[in-house]
């Protein structure tokens, strides 16, 4: 009786180390899949803040990201419990991460797409020409901004001759990049326009933009259903009204040539789908 005693008791021990070894092994998964749950939570929110820069931020992809969030808490309160499926929790991680590599990728090819039509341009401006402007890409969007100098007379928006072969070259750049819109922003000072015709600054930039536009279509064969004319009149300075060098800096228009977003829009209408 004595032996069988001491038979079951090395039995028993030996099935608890296994066990204790088993839990242990299930712990340290638990922290892994908790430090990669993490570092994705981190690149997620990186990625919500480049694509809000972008201007491409939708409803249909924060309702996805805050499905996966919902899903990946909800696995985690299931560990919590001893619950867990460890393997469909790193499934869910991995498809979050080929997602996300999907739209870095797609951004990084626009933004060298932007950065190619940007060295093409200033290239094929004389330096006169880039005395009256001003070429730059500002947050995935190519902004061109043309002097109220060489563009116009005073009060006017009749576009000079001066300016003709300058949107020649300009209207080339745009029609060799065709996946490309084309918004066209008149901007005036704030000294109130005297012409009888034109009642005020609002006016003035509109009609400023409507003559680019139609010159780009009319002159130089731009596609008019990639051409926007807008007006942000004289509440869009880029430096004080006080000075007449600001105010001379203040009317301009500028061309501001943006990335079609239908490539982002399909990625985000594939975004993983999380747990219901």
């Amino acid at each position: 009786m004595m032996a069988a005693l001491v038979l079951t008791s090395c039995v028993s021990k030996k099935k608890y180390q296994e066990l204790q070894t088993n839990y242990n092994q299930l712990q340290t998964e638990y922290q892994t899949a908790q430090v990669t749950l993490a570092e994705n939570r981190a690149t997620i929110k990186s990625l919500e803040e480049r694509l809000s820069e972008a201007k491409i931020s939708s409803e249909k992809m924060q309702k996805a990201f805050a499905t996966l969030q919902g899903s990946l808490d909800k696995s985690l309160q299931q560990n919590t419990e001893g619950n867990v499926n460890i393997s469909k929790l790193v499934d869910e991680i991995n498809a979050s991460n080929r997602f996300i590599k999907q739209l870095v990728e797609a951004k990084d090819r626009s933004d060298s797409l932007n950065m190619v039509l940007t060295n093409n341009l200033t290239r094929s401006l004389s330096k006169e020409e880039l005395k009256d402007v001003d070429v730059q890409v500002l947050k995935g969007v190519v902004y061109i901004s043309l002097s109220d100098n060489m563009l116009y007379q005073s009060g006017s928006y009749q576009i000079s001759d001066r300016a003709s072969e300058t949107l020649g070259k300009i209207a080339k750049i745009i029609t060799d990049y065709k996946d490309y819109d084309v918004l066209i922003e008149g901007n005036t000072d704030n000294v109130p326009i005297s012409k009888t015709n034109i009642r005020n600054n609002w006016d003035l930039a509109a009609l400023r933009a409507s003559s680019v536009v139609q010159a780009l279509q009319n002159t130089y064969g731009v596609d008019p259903k990639r051409l926007t004319a807008g007006s942000r009149g004289e509440y869009n300075p880029i430096a004080p009204n006080d000075t007449e060098a600001g105010r001379q800096r203040n009317r301009r228009t500028q061309i501001i040539i943006t990335p079609k977003l239908d490539e982002f829009m399909e990625l985000i209408g594939q975004a993983p789908e999380g747990e219901q």
